[in-house]
């Protein structure tokens, strides 16, 4: 196990060392960098797509190569360390659902809504199937009452951070993510759920 942490130690440090050269220019860096974390974002990618109806166009691929180029499209992002990257990885995970569940939305005029599973959202329960949409609006509306609870969604369900790497990202205690994270699960839970007849 010791191996495994040294390893991981070891994987973190140069993707950091990477992403400091990144952010001074050197383009070759992000190059480098991906095929680092690329195993990692094509399952945090799969995850995010499991849920998602026959029709839509989007593989796991495609949306680690969308995140890579919107990547390489911000100009010297200050990335600071591995988990960092992940909370910026998944937002741009969540800009490319959103925008091609709005696309498709946009060319059945209405149907087909891109789907993805929203894991954890209740431990006891099948995973529930969201609307990308709806998410996107609901997340919209949760960062309008309290940002830092977004973040964690983001962190959680888009980047599939741990508890930990969330409070690093986000610079708060591992506390405090877990009682964000239940608060952003029972308020999302609240607002995406049909009202009962």
């Amino acid at each position: 196990m010791t191996i495994l942490n040294d390893d991981q130690n070891r994987a973190d440090q140069d993707v950091t060392g990477l992403l400091i050269k990144w952010r001074q220019g050197d383009k070759a860096a992000l190059d480098a960098l991906i095929p680092l974390v690329y195993r990692e974002l094509r399952g945090v990618a799969g995850a995010r797509l499991r849920g998602e109806r026959a029709e839509c166009s989007l593989q796991t691929t495609a949306l680690v190569h969308e995140t890579y180029l919107r990547l390489v499209d911000l100009n010297r992002l200050t990335l600071e360390n591995r988990t960092h990257f992940f909370a910026i990885a998944a937002r741009l995970m969540r800009q490319i659902l959103v925008d091609q569940a709005r696309r498709s939305q946009a060319e059945k005029r209405g149907g087909g809504l891109t789907m993805v599973t929203l894991e954890a959202a209740s431990p006891v329960s099948a995973p529930n199937i969201v609307d990308v949409l709806a998410l996107d609006q609901a997340l919209e509306e949760l960062a309008s009452l309290d940002e830092r609870l977004c973040r964690v969604v983001e962190l959680k369900f888009f980047a599939g951070l741990t508890i930990d790497e969330a409070a690093e990202a986000l610079d708060v205690s591992r506390a405090t993510v877990e009682r964000d994270w239940a608060a952003a699960k029972a308020w999302l839970y609240d607002r995406m759920t049909p009202p009962s007849s």
